[in-house]
């Protein structure tokens, strides 16, 4: 059984207060003020009456100090007990100087992260509604968070890939210098059409490269309360119908604000998705947590 720890927001002991995000692998550059667990109520120390209560208080308190050693032997012995053949286990988890998170420390098991019907950006703490007929694969070559078509098909320009009509992925802008969300747009949309179009990501050209592209669209448009913007082309290719992309970027909402880029990818022809769809997972993005929405849970997207 893999002990690896999953990725997640957790307490970062060189900055107190902190937390900073795990990716599954490593420690990121990205923090967020630490929001501490409420605090259970202490009930007051138990006394007897009588000549005996001195020795009462000692008592118990001798032996509430021996249940918290015996239970920390306990839970090292959980997280450091060897193996079959008594060998030391060695945990995958950070190596940060902050202590070692758990899984309880992520989202609850009937939060957002559970949720068949949602994609959740930890991250960036935004979610996404999964439309009919779409899926979140469980891991994907590019480690960007994706949802795409449930079905593939053989790509026009490479019959041994396999092409999905739609796909929809977010990520935190970084290695860029830009700050505007219109300028990140209009850099980023170059990229996605490559991405989806030109090459994937092991170089195959699997619709045959990209032959030329139009600009649909470029505004303006509020994401989860934030002001964001997009840019939208028609592609097309040397092999299939083509088809058209977007890139979407508005700050984030938690952590140290960097901005999110939604990129979307919807074939054109009959086997792609209605257009009108990137509108409506656009408004339908949502803070994690968000009251109003059940943590961006909402009605179903038909596609």
């Amino acid at each position: 059984m893999s002990n690896a720890t999953p990725p997640g927001w957790y307490p970062d002991s060189a900055a107190p207060g902190t937390d900073r995000w795990w990716d599954g692998t490593a420690w990121t550059a990205h923090t967020r003020p630490n929001t501490p667990a409420p605090q259970q109520p202490v009930p007051p120390t138990y006394a007897s009456g009588g000549t005996g209560g001195g020795r009462g208080v000692r008592t118990v308190a001798i032996a509430t100090a021996a249940l918290v050693v015996v239970g920390a032997a306990v839970t090292g012995a959980v997280l450091l007990g060897g193996d079959d053949g008594g060998k030391e286990s060695k945990s995958s988890g950070p190596t940060r100087s902050a202590p070692l998170p758990t899984a309880t420390a992520t989202a609850d098991g009937d939060g957002p992260a559970t949720d068949p019907t949602l994609l959740v950006d930890q991250l960036n703490g935004i979610t996404l509604p999964i439309p009919d007929g779409w899926e979140k694969p469980e891991s994907t070559v590019d480690k960007s968070l994706t949802m795409r078509t449930a079905d593939s098909y053989a790509c026009p320009g490479d019959s041994s890939a396999f092409c999905y009509h739609g796909t929809v992925t977010t990520r935190t802008a970084s290695e860029t210098d830009l700050t505007s969300a219109e300028a990140l747009a209009e850099q980023d949309i170059t990229t996605a059409a490559d991405k989806a179009y030109e090459e994937n990501i092991v170089g195959d050209r699997i619709h045959g490269g990209i032959t030329s592209h139009e600009q649909l669209r470029s505004a303006s448009v509020s994401v989860a309360g934030r002001t964001g913007y997009e840019v939208r082309w028609r592609v097309h290719t040397a092999k299939g119908p083509g088809g058209y992309v977007q890139s979407l970027v508005f700050p984030s909402t938690v952590g140290s604000e960097s901005p999110v880029i939604v990129r979307y990818a919807f074939d054109a022809g009959p086997g792609g998705p209605p257009l009108s769809l990137m509108d409506t997972l656009t408004r339908a993005i949502r803070p994690i947590d968000d009251s109003e929405t059940g943590g961006g849970v909402g009605s179903s997207v038909a596609p």
